[in-house]
């Protein structure tokens, strides 16, 4: 109406509305269709064989590691059989015998190695080593998950092995051929089913199954999420604070495995009881980890300067940086507020830049420990009377509105090795963007620092500075090279943030306008996608495009997002994203980095394969894990 009725007549005709939705200023097709690349016809055979050298060249890492352990199991298990298979105690025992010690010997290395992926620090130095490229990180609770199925499947085979197999057997063997053969490991007398079984051995066996047990079912999907909702007074018995918990009766797993290990009926020479041998690598190192947690728990206090709340139950806290704290973009780390639960820790993503004075997080109430902080800092803020609070920068003291917070971290995660890739796609559903916030800021900060950067080589190429040239660089030469190595990375980054609620544009609209206005070469393209809307290409969807695209060309300003990016209706077509990003930048190494829902994650990652497999451009897919 602003833009037709000049007048004021307060109408439009239907010929005005129709010039303005065919005139060549607006446009609500956003971008071209890209062209379809085909792939070439060749047979079945080389169409295999090409998808198994591509899978192959994509999960080396996971191959080779994943071979590994499978050989491991392989050849502890193949090692122990065969050992007791040629002891007196397989006379009265058997194959069961040699079954059961053969799972034991894999149970003692994966009870070892089942520690390791859990061990956050140690992932963090590998990824800055030469170890970072040849071991997948990124897959490290993937790997713990694995680990934990193998223990299952060993202690089914060694406790079946021993109580309905070689327990029988030894209990109704011939007395004279059990004196003659094994009658010395148990000082001369045949025992009972019962004597076995309730042994310490026995009793410590039963007990590690029991307590294994506990947190294998409370850290399933359907338990840890919340999904079962059990009745009054067993609530509790699920949810992340059951997984959590239930996770530290590890530590009297680990004790009743020691004794579990010493007190042995076949073994009595303290050099072949090898179980401590196995554990004792790691549970020191996990046991420093813990240990470091805690000093840096009292170390790393923080000062809340500035907390907001948004739309769609977001909590964005801005916090003092400790002393030593450095970390990359990318990275997250864990919140604790006493206030709520003196034992919780909570992984978030680090919305805030390296070079920035500040820490900052954003908060999505997801569950009981949210829905407290979110109600605390509310309280504080409505107490103050306004929307955010800020603390007094010039005092050192904790400011009493607010609750005490500590953090630890950092923490690595797959999207701080962006730098790694000549090209970035980043692609965030709602709260998922958290972890690309921080990249799009540090590359800002480094456009900022390149503006200011004065222009060395005019100065050194100019022949009247030097008339003589040296065949010697002069350093002045070499300090563009060093400042460019500093700020080496992704040549090109292009953002995809979908949502449902319009006013999650609301958490992020400072970086996103600072992007629009700072990046003149567009060098970052940010791609925001209301999902609650139909797409653009509906009849249903025609006039609010057309206002947004009117008040677009008018005042450079999205009407749905409030922002100088274009908001998008509906969910992107991935698969046109794909194939534009091919013949934008062919030959690339486009990292695809993606933090939401699982569901999404399988498709990118099979159109990572697939057009890496028909261009010449190398996709790498990367999905947060916390």
């Amino acid at each position: 109406m602003g833009e037709l009725d000049q007048s004021y007549h307060g109408y439009i005709e239907v010929s005005q509305l129709e010039r303005l939705m065919r005139g060549p200023a607006i446009s609500l097709e956003y971008e071209a269709r890209p062209q379809t690349m085909i792939p070439l016809r060749r047979s079945r055979l080389q169409h295999l064989a090409r998808k198994a050298m591509y899978y192959t060249l994509d999960n080396w890492q996971r191959i080779w590691v994943l071979c590994f352990w499978l050989f491991a199991m392989v050849f502890l298990f193949s090692w122990k059989f065969l050992q007791y298979r040629y002891r007196s105690d397989y006379e009265v025992m058997g194959y069961c015998l040699c079954t059961a010690k053969g799972a034991a010997e894999t149970l003692k290395f994966n009870m070892a190695l089942v520690l390791l992926p859990v061990c956050r620090n140690t992932i963090t130095w590998f990824r800055s080593t030469i170890f970072g490229s040849i071991i997948p990180c990124d897959d490290n609770i993937k790997f713990h998950k694995l680990i934990a199925m193998g223990i299952g499947i060993g202690v089914v085979m060694h406790a079946g092995a021993h109580l309905t197999c070689d327990i029988p057997k030894l209990v109704n063997s011939d007395h004279e051929e059990f004196i003659s053969t094994i009658g010395g490991d148990f000082g001369g007398h045949q025992p009972s089913y019962w004597e076995v079984v309730t042994s310490t051995e026995g009793i410590t066996g039963f007990l590690m199954v029991i307590l294994m047990s506990i947190p294998f079912l409370l850290a399933s999907h359907w338990s840890r999420r919340n999904l079962v909702k059990l009745p009054w007074p067993w609530h509790k018995l699920t949810g992340f604070n059951a997984f959590w918990y239930s996770h530290h009766l590890f530590i009297v797993v680990y004790a009743l495995l020691l004794v579990h290990s010493f007190f042995l009926f076949l073994t009595h020479q303290w050099t072949q009881k090898t179980t401590w041998m196995y554990i004792a690598v790691p549970v020191l190192l996990y046991f420093r980890e813990r240990i470091l947690r805690i000093f840096r728990a009292g170390q790393f206090k923080v000062s809340t300067l500035k907390a907001a709340l948004y739309s769609g139950n977001v909590l964005a806290l801005h916090m003092t940086k400790p002393l030593g704290f450095k970390y990359e973009s990318g990275m997250y780390l864990f919140l604790q507020c006493s206030a709520v639960s003196p034992f919780e820790w909570h992984p978030f993503s680090i919305t805030s830049a390296p070079s920035d004075d500040v820490l900052s997080v954003h908060i999505r109430t997801v569950g009981d420990w949210t829905e407290e902080m979110r109600r605390m800092f509310a309280e504080a803020i409505d107490a103050a009377g306004k929307y955010s609070l800020h603390a007094n920068n010039s005092s050192s003291e904790q400011p009493a509105r607010f609750p005490r917070l500590c953090i630890d971290g950092p923490y690595g995660a797959p999207a701080q090795d962006y730098k790694k890739y000549d090209v970035m796609l980043l692609v965030g559903l709602g709260i998922g963007a958290t972890p690309f916030i921080s990249i799009l800021k540090d590359m800002l900060n480094h456009m900022k620092s390149a503006e200011h950067e004065p222009d060395i080589n005019k100065f050194s190429d100019s022949p009247s500075k030097s008339p003589i040239r040296s065949p010697m660089r002069s350093p002045l030469t070499l300090s563009p090279r060093r400042s460019r190595r500093k700020f080496r990375g992704p040549t090109n980054a292009y953002f995809y943030w979908v949502t449902r609620e319009q006013g999650s544009f609301e958490w992020f609209k400072g970086v996103m306008n600072e992007v629009a206005e700072i990046d003149q070469k567009a060098v970052i393209e940010m791609h925001t996608y209301l999902t609650s809307v139909y797409e653009e290409s509906d009849a249903r969807s025609a006039l609010i495009a057309m206002v947004q695209a009117l008040h677009h060309a008018k005042n450079g300003v999205d009407i749905v997002s409030g922002t100088r990016a274009r908001t998008h209706f509906a969910k992107p077509n991935w698969e046109k994203v794909f194939s534009k990003l091919s013949i934008s930048h062919p030959g690339a190494r486009i990292g695809v980095f993606y933090c939401g829902p699982s569901l999404l994650a399988k498709e990118l990652d099979a159109l990572s394969r697939k057009y890496s497999e028909i261009s010449n451009t190398k996709y790498i897919f990367h999905k947060e894990n916390f």
